[in-house]
């Protein structure tokens, strides 16, 4: 009666919202202060001040009735216009707004992006850890999900990544600042990876697109640089989201930016807008399309997600865990003690501590911790977490 993959997705939901409703139930028991949840990567900090001015102002000043209507399916052009300036003003790329499509959040932009892309049979790579959804929204599309495994500090393994691309392969989904791990991929292997696109592109004698999933861009530490990835390779996609940068990870509201250098770039913009209608996803919300052109360029403090990593990270090193150290996003990903993460993740809750497995990220044997949550959370839970591991040693 139903359609059986959407049913079970519907019924089956992400390991990550499993622990975290968990968690809800838990505090609701024994209090939210004595439940230390790491599971969801929920913004901890303010949105900048000038996002709550700009709402202010807009909704003081701008007629109601057009400000809380339908803008043009791709997104009102004015904001598609301070975009696309902002992309060319901070790295050089001449994107023009017939190429920024305004989308619900960066969820919306892969979807349509991938819609757009791909036919059925065609195999899009992504780089273990990866996002879990990555999975189901490329095989919605039709397409089929082959996996790269990480090399030394979870950095892209590039001869491992070569090895999984065919014929067949029309998609490659970067993601750094990374989500699990919080890596950013250096700038040598994204040389390499798009050098590699090249070749293979050149070789099977059509694109191979690489697809740009930004969400933690500026969520970052110590100066670390964030390669922006049309600068190196012409067939490429952005998607992006406010939802980390400006705090808004409620609101939805995101980008696609397509590179005008792309091959049959038009082309390929008209398709993610064919996608986008198909889809449904076409008008972004109204409002806060309207506050991001007058908070383009701002970001949160993330001072805040700082102090919290050092705090987490030193903490748990010094208890004796093995942690990849973050460069950028809120995430820690702590090697699990025992090789069943699942386990591991089992026995944290006799701790009340809510961790994440990595099996569903594609990289088994670790544990995600979110940290973006009050620093206060982590002092407290650093007990909970030494009685933990004690249960190994």
């Amino acid at each position: 009666m139903f359609s059986p993959k959407m049913l079970k997705l519907g019924k089956v939901r992400s390991v990550i919202r499993e622990i975290f409703e968990y968690g809800r139930k838990r505090a609701a028991e024994i209090g939210a202060e004595n439940v230390f949840d790491f599971s969801l990567g929920n913004p901890s900090i303010p949105a900048p001040p000038e996002v709550n001015l700009a709402i202010k102002e807009l909704l003081e000043k701008e007629n109601s009735v057009a400000l809380h209507g339908y803008t043009s399916a791709p997104g009102d052009p004015a904001v598609r216009k301070a975009v696309a300036d902002s992309i060319a003003k901070r790295f050089g790329v001449p994107v023009t707004p017939d190429y920024i499509y305004m989308t619900a959040g960066a969820a919306a932009s892969l979807c349509v992006t991938l819609k757009a892309l791909t036919l059925p049979g065609d195999e899009v790579i992504v780089f273990a850890p990866f996002f879990t959804e990555y999975r189901v929204f490329a095989e919605s599309a039709g397409a089929k999900v082959k996996v790269s495994m990480p090399g030394e500090g979870l950095q892209i393994d590039v001869d491992n990544f070569k090895s999984l691309i065919t014929p067949s392969t029309k998609a490659v989904i970067v993601n750094s600042p990374n989500n699990p791990s919080g890596v950013v991929y250096r700038e040598d292997i994204i040389r390499k990876v798009c050098e590699t696109l090249k070749e293979k592109s050149e070789e099977y004698g059509k694109p191979i697109f690489l697809i740009s999933d930004e969400p933690y861009r500026e969520l970052v530490y110590g100066g670390v640089k964030v390669p922006y990835l049309m600068n190196y390779y012409k067939d490429t996609v952005v998607c992006y989201s406010y939802s980390k940068s400006l705090s808004l990870p409620g609101e939805r509201i995101g980008y696609i930016a397509v590179n005008p250098a792309a091959t049959n770039a038009a082309d390929l913009f008209a398709a993610i807008a064919g996608a986008g209608r198909a889809l449904g996803y076409v008008c972004a919300p109204s409002l806060f399309q309207r506050v991001v052109a007058k908070c383009v360029d701002k970001t949160s403090d993330i001072n805040a997600y700082a102090k919290n990593r050092d705090a987490i990270y030193n903490g748990l090193t010094a208890l004796g865990y093995q942690c990849v150290k973050p460069d950028g996003a809120f995430y820690l990903f702590v090697k699990s003690p025992i090789p069943n993460a699942y386990e591991f993740c089992e026995k944290a809750k006799e701790y009340e501590l809510l961790l994440v497995p990595s099996d569903d990220f594609g990289c088994p044997g670790y544990v995600r911790i979110a940290y973006c949550v009050s620093y206060p959370q982590i002092e407290r839970s650093m007990p909970a977490f030494a009685k933990l591991i004690e249960n190994y040693k």
